[in-house]
């Protein structure tokens, strides 16, 4: 088992990826690590993620309360949001929250990252939704996020940047490092006139492939909002659905339909 000194030194060199990969700047960005239930560990605020080193790291506990801080450091404003991941998805381990350039300026555009331009991200990543805005370190943007957490691995904060989480560390910031490749691949066919979007057929046959592959974390390949109307998921739409994806308006009873149909197309 990893000790709590060595993932220190990994949260750490994530912030040193994500700030030398202009994925933040100066203070910005804010990085969690779960320990187990009631113990977990954050970046401080008000401190570059580039320059950090084990001792800047905070530990709170599920309710984001301080449980051990050096002196001069306290855990980011932001842990609401980490927490509320945490709460609602038990398999998440990880949450990094950056400012990349080009899925930022998505986000303050208000266009979600649906449309299916590679297959890599189609697999990978799945459609990103834009989370509305909400005023930073209050409970606004933990609401925003609780709409879409369950059905995605990382959202579009409106406004703001972006959040990515998985069941570890480097899974988590690989999201994040996916998801801004995406969204400089689409600014960029955009500009020369628009991206030629993979087929609805060629998603299916990417989404079986995920299945397949038993690839973990939420993906429109098993769960999708747009299901609820009989409409195709998210990526198969082509941005038909205008990114207005209604994830946490989804009841028990729909979940349910969308698991059975899922299974039933898996055989099982």
């Amino acid at each position: 088992m990893v000790n709590e000194y060595e993932i220190k030194k990994q949260i750490c060199e994530i912030g040193k990826r994500i700030y030398d990969n202009g994925m933040v700047a100066s203070n910005d960005g804010n990085i969690s690590v779960k320990l187990n239930d009631h113990e977990f560990l954050c970046t401080p605020t008000g401190v570059s993620k580039g320059f950090m080193t084990p001792e800047y790291i905070c530990k709170v506990d599920e309710n984001g309360r301080v449980l051990q801080a050096n002196p001069g450091f306290k855990p980011s404003s932001e842990i609401k949001m980490h927490m509320r991941v945490y709460k609602e998805r038990p398999d998440v381990n990880a949450v990094v929250h950056a400012h990349p350039i080009y899925a930022t300026s998505f986000a303050i555009a208000g266009i979600p990252l649906t449309q299916p331009i590679m297959p890599e991200a189609v697999i990978a990543l799945g459609c990103v939704p834009i989370a509305e805005y909400g005023t930073p370190s209050t409970e606004e943007i933990p609401d925003a996020v609780s709409k879409h957490v369950q059905y995605f691995d990382a959202v579009l904060l409106e406004n703001h940047g972006a959040l990515s989480y998985s069941d570890s560390l480097l899974a988590a910031y690989h999201k994040m490092e996916s998801l801004e490749f995406y969204a400089r691949l689409l600014y960029n066919a955009k500009m020369l006139g628009g991206p030629k979007e993979l087929s609805k057929q060629q998603v299916e046959r990417l989404y079986e492939i995920r299945r397949q592959f038993g690839m973990k974390g939420r993906h429109p390949a098993d769960l999708c909002p747009n299901a609820k109307e009989g409409k195709p998921s998210c990526h198969s739409c082509g941005g038909s659905c205008g990114g207005n994806c209604t994830c946490g308006n989804d009841d028990a009873d729909l979940i349910a339909e969308i698991t059975k149909k899922v299974m039933a197309q898996l055989g099982k």
